[in-house]
């Protein structure tokens, strides 16, 4: 058993000293030094609308223009539009952005979860619109709504609780001088 156990191990141990081969990556088009895989294409293609008709006519069609893009990017690239300030400007711009509203999907979805309305709130606010004179309907044909803008009213306050957090929890200077 322990000479099994120490062949197993020493099995093992070799498989994994070994190098795998690499998969073989199959080149669809090559544009100056870079290539575009079958696999990119694929990738790219389907998420376009040209995969709508999905005929070799199509498939050229946007290889032509994938190739056309390439070209483009790399000519920019060779007359150093890639480092521009400019467009690195945006660039930052774009990832914030983005990045912001990850964050906030996130969060709203982490706080729609957590918002609960309970039957109780629900006869309390229609209650205070019937006092008011702006309950037009009966509680039952009012609920959906109510129920709905009493989540609505917890969710903000809580993305506001989050931020106002978020502030305190930060060393925020603020030189008010150059705001004039």
């Amino acid at each position: 058993m322990k000479k099994y156990l120490s062949f197993l191990l020493i099995a093992i141990f070799a498989a994994g000293c070994c190098p795998m081969p690499k998969e073989k990556k199959e080149t669809l088009a090559k544009i100056n030094n870079y290539e575009i895989s079958r696999a990119e294409f694929e990738q790219e293609f389907l998420s376009s609308s040209f995969a709508r008709a999905d005929t070799l006519e199509s498939r050229k069609e946007f290889l032509e223009n994938l190739i056309n893009r390439k070209l483009i990017l790399q000519d920019a690239q060779k007359t150093g539009l890639d480092k521009a300030k400019s467009f690195l400007k945006m660039i930052e711009r774009f990832w914030e952005q983005s990045l912001l509203k990850l964050t906030l999907d996130v969060k709203t979805k982490e706080i729609a979860g957590a918002a609960f309305v309970s039957d109780k709130e629900i006869e309390e606010a229609y209650n205070k619109l019937q006092k008011e004179g702006k309950a037009d309907k009966a509680y039952e044909q009012m609920y959906k709504q109510l129920k709905w803008e009493i989540t609505r009213s917890k969710e903000s306050q809580a993305m506001a609780e989050w931020v106002a957090r978020l502030r305190r929890q930060a060393d925020i200077k603020v030189n008010e001088q150059l705001l004039k």
